[in-house]
C-alpha cells in the first residue's frame, strides 16, 4: 500500500500536558516542524532516519568482531527569508527538539542570503506513490547473529580451500534496516523503509613482498537473493591466486578493457560532469555539451529509480519531488543535467527529482539506478579482439581534471597477448581524456542486472600505459 504526500498533523510536544515523547520517524519529523515554527522559522523541512544494524567478522575460524547498533538521527533545515541553516542531533526528547529549532533559527538569521534556497512549491511534490511495487524492504525476519557468523565462516573456509591462498584476512556478514521520513512546511510528508543483507571475503595469496590480495562480496535488499558464502569465498580466493607473479606492463599506447567489476567508474565520471551542481559552478568538462554526442550513437544511459529490490530505488527525492525514469544519454546524445532544486534554479531549469541529503547537510543532486546499453560481445570476445593490451580489474587513486576531463589512474589486472590473458600486472598507470574515452568505448554484455549501476565491461581502444 503506497503512501501519499499530505500536510499538517503530526505530534506536537507539550510537556505541560504530560504527552509522551514521540518515537516514530513521522511523529518526530512533525514535532521538529512544530518546534521550528515556534522558534520563528518561516519554512522548514525535517529528515528523520531510524535504523538498526548487526555485523560480524571472523578470522581463523573464530569470531573476530560483532556489533549491533540502533539509533535515530534527526536533521532540521530552517529558512528565514532566503537564509537557511541546518542542525542535526540524535536526541529526540521534546526539549532537545526545541533547542535544535532555536539554534537553527539563530544560525539562519546570521547566514548569508542564498537566492536559490527554498522548499519546493506544493504543486511540485510527489503524491500517491506505490511503495509495494519497489520492494525496498525484505519481509523476512532479521537474521540471528549466529546465522551471520556461519555465513562468514563458510566464506572464509571456501577461500582458504583454494590452492595458493595463504590466509583469509577478512570475512564479514551484515544486516541492516532503516526507515526514513521527510516532512516539510510546504505540505509534504512521506517515508519508506529499506533492508540490506551483505557478505564479503578478502583473501591473500603468496607471502612477504609477493603477497597479493583480492576480494569478492555481495549486497542485496532481499536475503534470499544473496549469492552463497561458498561462491563468494571461492571467488575471492581464486582472484587472489590469479594475481601471483604480477609485474609491470610495457609502456606505450594500448587498448584497455575495464572489467565489469570497475567499469562503472567510467560512467561515474560522466555522471559527475553532468551533475547540475558542477555545471552551475562552471567546473565540468561537459558544461558546453548539452545536446551533443558524448557516447557512441548506439548507447544510452537510462536512470530508473523505480526498479524493485534495488538499493538505489526510491519513491521521492530528498526535497519531496517525485522520482522518474529518464534518459541521461539517449542514442549517444547528452539530454540533460542531474538537478536538485537549487542547481535547477541557478541554471534556470526544473529539478529532475534527484536531490539527496543526510541529516547534517543540504540537498545536492545525485543519481539513482543506472543502466548502460549492453553490447553484443562477451568479455572473452573483447579480450580476443583487443589483441595486445591491458585488462584492468582494480583501480587505485585518481587524477581527474574536472574542467578538461584529463584522466589518470593507477591500475592492476592482466596483460593480454594475441587475444589471450598472458600474466598478471600491477604498478602501472593508465591515462587518456574522458571525452575521447567515452566516445570510443565498446561495451560487453556481462553486466550484473541487480546492481544500482548496470554497466558491462568496457573496451577503450587506445590509452597511454606507463609501466616499465
Amino acid at each position: 500500500m503506497g503512501l501519499a504526500a499530505g500536510g499538517g498533523g503530526g505530534y506536537l510536544p507539550d510537556n505541560s500536558k504530560g504527552q509522551p515523547m514521540p518515537h516514530k520517524a513521522e511523529d518526530l519529523s512533525h514535532a521538529l516542524l512544530h518546534a521550528a515554527r515556534q522558534a520563528g522559522a518561516e519554512a522548514a523541512d525535517a529528515l528523520v532516519v531510524q535504523g538498526t544494524s548487526v555485523s560480524v567478522e571472523v578470522r581463523g575460524g573464530a569470531l573476530e568482531h560483532a556489533e549491533r547498533s540502533e539509533g535515530t538521527d534527526l536533521g532540521l533545515r530552517v529558512f528565514v527569508g532566503k537564509r537557511q541553516a541546518i542542525v542535526s542531533s540524535s536526541d529526540s526528547r521534546p526539549e532537545a527538539l526545541a533547542a535544535m529549532a532555536e539554534r537553527a533559527v539563530a544560525m539562519a538569521r546570521e547566514a548569508p542570503e542564498d537566492p536559490y534556497a527554498g522548499l519546493a512549491e506544493p504543486d511540485q511534490l510527489a503524491r500517491g506513490w506505490d511503495l509495494a511495487a519497489l520492494n525496498l524492504r525484505d519481509p523476512a525476519a532479521e537474521p540471528d547473529p549466529q546465522a551471520l557468523m556461519q555465513d562468514a565462516l563458510a566464506a572464509e573456509t571456501a577461500a582458504a580451500a583454494v590452492s595458493g591462498v595463504t590466509q583469509v584476512s577478512d570475512a564479514a556478514a551484515a544486516y541492516g534496516q532503516h526507515h526514513v521520513h521527510l516532512a516539510a512546511t510546504n505540505g509534504f510528508s512521506g517515508g519508506y523503509g529499506r533492508s540490506v543483507r551483505s557478505l564479503s571475503c578478502v583473501a591473500i595469496s603468496g607471502s612477504g613482498t609477493g603477497m597479493e590480495r583480492d576480494a569478492d562480496g555481495d549486497s542485496r535488499t532481499y536475503q534470499s537473493d544473496l549469492r552463497s558464502p561458498e561462491e563468494i569465498g571461492r571467488s575471492a580466493g581464486e582472484r587472489a591466486v590469479a594475481l601471483q607473479g604480477a609485474r609491470k606492463p610495457a609502456t606505450g599506447s594500448y587498448p584497455v578493457l575495464f572489467d565489469e567489476r570497475i567499469s562503472a567508474s567510467l560512467i561515474g565520471h560522466l555522471l559527475a560532469a553532468a551533475n547540475g551542481a558542477s555545471v552551475a559552478r562552471g567546473s565540468s568538462w561537459l558544461k558546453d555539451n548539452l545536446g551533443e554526442q558524448v557516447l557512441p550513437a548506439a548507447l544510452s544511459l537510462i536512470e530508473d529509480p523505480h526498479r524493485p529490490r534495488v538499493s538505489g530505488s526510491r519513491p521521492f527525492d530528498a526535497e519531496g519531488l517525485p522520482t522518474q525514469a529518464r534518459a541521461i544519454v539517449e542514442d549517444g546524445v547528452l539530454t540533460g543535467w542531474t538537478l536538485d532544486l537549487a542547481s535547477a534554479r541557478k541554471l534556470g531549469l526544473a529539478s529532475t527529482g534527484n536531490a539527496t541529503r543526510g541529516v547534517s547537510g543540504p540537498p545536492s543532486p545525485s543519481n539513482w539506478n543506472l543502466t548502460l546499453t549492453p553490447g553484443t560481445a562477451s568479455r572473452d570476445d573483447l579480450i580476443r579482439d583487443m589483441g595486445t593490451g591491458l585488462l584492468v580489474t582494480s583501480l587505485i587513486g585518481s587524477t581527474i581534471n574536472p574542467n578538461t576531463g584529463d584522466y589518470s589512474r593507477g591500475a592492476s589486472g592482466f596483460w593480454v597477448e594475441k587475444g589471450q590473458i598472458a600474466y598478471p600486472v600491477n604498478e602501472c598507470t593508465i591515462a587518456g581524456n574522458l571525452r575521447d574515452m567515452l566516445l570510443g568505448m565498446i561495451p560487453a554484455n556481462d553486466a550484473r542486472p541487480w546492481l544500482t549501476r548496470v554497466v558491462p565491461s568496457i573496451l577503450i581502444e587506445g590509452m597511454t600505459l606507463a609501466g616499465n
